[in-house]
């Protein structure tokens, strides 16, 4: 029997964190919604990383963009910081060649991941990079955008906070 007790802490955990109006940069907003399948042709630097009960955060990066790359620290920092709960999965569309040469010279302690076809891209509709997406182990979508926007950045604190009621949720709001 389901208690109202447990169907509150159900809704709440549905609607964390608030949703932010802000301009995504993407043409579908997944927040609060099933995250679209990741498609992946080819992972670099090692294997299909394991998804079940983390939290995953999803960044659409390329090489070339100047924001993309400074963005690298602070996931280098989030994947150390939270290497039991979450996976960072960096997606890029360009060939594996050019993000290869690239990770030569830049630390990527996170997997990268490539899809020259974009098709998850698309599926979002991203239309400006880094777009990111953290989606909880429910397979929901609870953050997404421009990581840096002034309106709603995506930071360690937010962070914390969506893995700890991503792994609440797992546990059945308990």
């Amino acid at each position: 029997m389901t208690t109202f007790a447990a169907l509150t802490t159900a809704a709440m955990l549905m609607a964390f964190p608030p949703v932010v109006q802000k301009e995504l940069y993407a043409e579908n907003d997944f927040r609060g919604k099933a995250a679209p399948k990741i498609e992946v042709e080819t992972w670099l630097g090692g294997a299909n990383p394991e998804l079940k009960g983390k939290t995953v955060l999803l960044d659409f990066w390329a090489t070339w963009c100047g924001p993309c790359r400074a963005t690298i620290p602070e996931l280098n920092k989030w994947q150390a910081e939270f290497k039991d709960d979450l996976v960072i999965i960096g997606l890029s569309n360009e060939k594996p060649e050019v993000v290869k040469t690239f990770m030569e010279t830049t630390a990527m302690k996170y997997s990268i991941a490539i899809d020259t076809q974009a098709r998850t891209s698309k599926t979002v509709g991203v239309k400006g990079i880094p777009h990111a997406m953290v989606i909880t182990p429910d397979g929901v979508v609870r953050w997404q955008g421009f990581p840096g926007l002034e309106a709603d950045p995506l930071t360690t604190e937010k962070l914390k906070s969506i893995i700890a009621e991503g792994k609440a949720l797992a546990r059945g709001g308990n």
